[in-house]
């Protein structure tokens, strides 16, 4: 059950059709990954959510990339989202880099166990945002600029300069 369930997740995201959301999640959904503020409700608003990831990352798919764990109402399942950056999202600009974000989706379904109702989706935001070209990658001169400007280093940077 879970991982047919999550085998249409991974399809509708990679379809690029909204309405598919409304096949496999509860009417009374409720979605959440690090950059969705507030949470969305509901097929509906999970598909626009998914319409601007498709716009900006066109040839956006989900993949699985493990074993999906779970018992009756709960299932976590490792997935990750390829794509390319071509356009515009949430303010970004877009880099035109590739984008390889590893994600665990924590699923509850609906009582009668048909449905998806709850899914918090975790990935390293940070990560994305280096990837994107958005933050300066771990160990250059930029991450160490910017931890400094932070307030980390500077007591070190005192003494030295």
């Amino acid at each position: 059950m879970h991982d047919e369930l999550i085998d249409r997740w991974e399809a509708a995201w990679t379809g690029r059709d909204p309405d598919a959301f409304a096949e496999l999640c509860a009417p009374d959904l409720h979605y959440e990954d690090p950059l969705t503020s507030p949470p969305r409700y509901g097929p509906a608003e999970l598909g626009e959510h998914a319409q601007r990831v498709w716009t900006a990352l066109p040839d956006v798919r989900l993949e699985p990339t493990g074993a999906r764990l779970g018992d009756e109402r709960h299932v976590a399942a490792p997935s990750k989202l390829v794509g390319t950056h071509l356009a515009e999202l949430d303010g970004i600009p877009p880099s035109g880099s590739a984008l390889v974000l590893h994600v665990v989706f924590y699923c509850e379904l609906e009582p009668h166990r048909e449905r998806l109702w709850r899914i918090r989706a975790f990935f390293d935001a940070y990560g994305a945002a280096v990837d994107l070209g958005i933050l300066p990658r771990p160990g250059t001169l930029g991450e160490r600029t910017l931890m400094m400007l932070r307030g980390y280093g500077l007591r070190g940077l005192r003494r030295n300069g």
